[in-house]
């Protein structure tokens, strides 16, 4: 007889990759009946992923019902305070430790990613996965443990960065000096670089979020 965790645990994944892609957004509603059609699973299951999801601030009360979380400005700048220092650990640690083929796929990756230019949305799930492969290249399992929930929260962002007109051009040419920075075994420049990418994503959104124009 089979055990009903990987069904438990697919639950989790469904919902919060559905929050992840922008199915379900910041505000939006809920219902334990509803995510069980979408999902084809029983009630119980999703009951349970919903409640681990609010342990974990990615659902939030509204009277009786859950919606997904939003980040509040304090909190989405505390976000990328952890998320540069991190990432940019990360990418130093890929300097010291990343095998040739590593590095290889991340020159493999920003050339595919190029091709995404103009959609947004595929940028960004493309982006991601750039940067998991840099988390992975540090061969520190607790690092990439500490990404994934800072990358967890991410998912509470309703829009991209990557959005912004010439953003994802930007951001590409950005990835290429950190890869530069990583195959040259430069483990500041790595560092310094990535950095200075998350910090860039940061100042945009922070632009777009208060419609502001961005300073020449």
């Amino acid at each position: 007889m089979s055990s009903d965790k990987p069904v438990h645990k697919d639950a989790y994944d469904m919902i919060l990759g559905a929050i992840d892609v922008g199915i379900y957004k910041p505000g939006d509603r809920l219902v334990e009946s509803e995510l069980a059609e979408r999902f084809g699973v029983s009630r119980t299951p999703i009951r349970e992923a919903l409640q681990r999801l609010e342990t974990q601030s990615l659902l939030a009360r509204d009277g009786r019902s859950l919606i997904v979380a939003s980040l509040d400005h304090n909190q989405l700048a505390e976000l990328y305070v952890v998320r540069t220092e991190l990432e940019g650990l990360a990418a130093r640690l890929a300097a010291r430790h990343a095998a040739a083929e590593e590095v290889q796929v991340l020159r493999t990756m920003i050339g595919a990613d190029r091709r995404l230019l103009g959609d947004p949305s595929a940028l960004a799930q493309a982006n991601r996965r750039f940067h998991r492969q840099i988390h992975l290249a540090s061969h520190n399992r607790y690092l990439v443990q500490q990404l994934d929930l800072v990358y967890r929260s991410m998912a509470l962002m309703a829009t991209t960065s990557l959005a912004a007109e010439g953003r994802g051009e930007i951001a590409l040419n950005e990835h290429e000096t950190i890869v530069a920075a990583i195959g040259k075994r430069d483990e500041q420049a790595a560092y310094d670089a990535l950095k200075a990418h998350i910090s860039g994503a940061f100042v945009q959104r922070l632009t777009s979020d208060s419609k502001l124009p961005i300073a020449p």
